[in-house]
């Protein structure tokens, strides 16, 4: 078979054959051009501690210092020339730094490799991306807080099964959010102290047996210690495995609010009103104002649960220590990163913006029925009806209020009466609204003296 032929086999993108299918398969430049700043960082710590060891002279150390700093300047400025020739990022900047200061490069890669070098520089992506998490999470608690804070009177329905179930306030509904937030910005804290460890120095798997400091370099990039195993260091995935369970939670958590705020701005609950800024209107009906913020927020979450999947599949068969396969760990995790970052801004814009529309909270918290536990309550309270009792003879009265086409403070004290004889007028105390959740007073409760309770808590606890 001729040459021509058979490229052409291969098709398309690859009609040069193998060669190029080889290089697009192994080079990652493509993407992890984005740790560049951590591998450079990486290599200023391991070089200074080169240099202190006495396994490479303070002249080279300041070359390769040097040099870097120009190789990074050149990076941010985009005037850098990636390679996919070259593979990754590790051997794009340090090809570079030859070009730049020579044969003194070629020593910055003694007592290391590239295996401990890329679990190094990732860890300090992953680092950093949980940082920026946390900021987004306690923006995002903020506006809550403040939402909760302006309403913690008003009056609005409290759903299961998407039902009216009982009269709830606003500011508790804000505050469930809370503290599904607040569990996720604990869980981006416990992860990054759990992966704070140095990777640097375990070399290939075994490590070195040059007299390195790997204490030195951990503190350099600011871990809490060295990896204490070799094979453990080069070859865990953990961290970034739970960086995007922790992000499936948090996202989770930002889909079920995007759910409701869909739904709450809808023309048929009316709950609240989205500002312009997180909204669009349609091409072709001119009424229309699209919550399309909150959509893309509840569609993009699939794409970190997928990597989160999609990395836990990588990571099941290998054994130890490093393998190529781990070079698919980086694109889902950056992506799963990218997407986690941007819901968490756009719902904090959402939240900040929005209005709540008190009139017609109220208005659907006084529909359907939503006060007739706290009949049945009233009944075992005040008349020592068994609960189970209390409970038929409020759903009867229900089943009146309905044939009638009415709510129950609308029934007469005779109609009641006729169902059980012991209901006084008092009953009507706690057929509003407004007496029932300030009834609520259990702590957890949705009292408004317990929400304004729980704001305070929470601005003390965050500072």
């Amino acid at each position: 078979m001729s040459d021509t032929s058979s490229n052409q086999m291969w098709g398309g993108r690859f009609a040069a054959g193998p060669d190029a299918i080889m290089e697009a398969i192994n080079a990652s430049i493509g993407y992890d051009q984005r740790m560049a700043a951590q591998d450079i960082a990486g290599s200023r710590a391991h070089a200074a501690m080169l240099a202190a060891t006495g396994i490479i002279s303070d002249s080279d150390a300041e070359a390769i210092r040097e040099g870097l700093l120009t190789v990074l300047s050149e990076i941010e400025g985009g005037k850098f020339e990636f390679s996919t020739a070259l593979e990754d990022i590790h051997m794009n900047v340090e090809a570079r730094l030859k070009e730049i200061i020579g044969e003194p490069a070629g020593r910055l890669h003694t007592g290391r490799s590239r295996n401990d070098q890329v679990a190094t520089d990732f860890r300090l992506w992953v680092r950093d991306q949980l940082d920026a998490a946390e900021t987004g999470l306690l923006a995002l608690i903020d506006a809550l807080l403040s939402q909760a804070e302006a309403g913690a009177d008003w009056v609005m329905p409290g759903f299961t099964h998407l039902q009216t179930a009982q009269p709830v306030t606003w500011g508790h509904h804000m505050m469930a959010y809370v503290e599904m937030f607040g569990r996720d910005l604990s869980r981006v804290r416990d992860a990054r102290a759990r992966m704070n460890e140095s990777p640097l120095g375990a070399a290939a798997l075994a490590g070195t047996g040059f007299p390195i400091d790997r204490e030195m370099t951990a503190e350099a990039l600011g871990f809490d210690r060295p990896m204490a195993n070799s094979l453990d260091a080069v070859s865990a995935r953990d961290f970034a495995i739970e960086f995007l369970s922790v992000a499936s939670i948090s996202a989770m958590h930002l889909s079920r609010f995007a759910e409701e705020l869909v739904i709450w701005s809808s023309a048929q609950f009316r709950f609240v009103t989205l500002s312009d800024r997180f909204s669009t209107g349609s091409s072709i009906m001119p009424q229309k104002k699209n919550p399309d913020a909150a959509e893309l927020i509840r569609a993009k979450i699939g794409r970190i649960f997928g990597a989160n999947v999609a990395l836990m599949m990588v990571m099941k068969g290998l054994p130890l220590a490093y393998s190529k396969d781990m070079q698919e760990d980086k694109e889902q995790v950056f992506d799963a990163a990218d997407n986690w970052m941007l819901a968490l801004a756009a719902m904090e814009g959402m939240v900040r913006d929005m209005t709540g529309n008190r009139d017609q909270l109220e208005a659907a918290a006084s529909s359907g029925f939503s006060t007739a536990t706290d009949l049945a309550d009233w009944l075992v309270r005040e008349t020592g009806l068994p609960f189970r009792d209390a409970h038929h003879v409020t759903g009867a009265l229900v089943a009146l209020a309905e044939k009638k086409g009415c709510d129950l403070p609308d029934l007469s004290l005779e109609e009641m009466q006729a169902e059980n004889a012991a209901i006084t007028e008092g009953i009507f105390d706690v057929l509003t609204v407004q007496k029932s959740v300030a009834s609520r007073m259990s702590y957890g409760g949705t009292a408004p003296a317990r929400v304004r309770e729980q704001v305070a808590r929470w601005k003390e606890v965050l500072g």
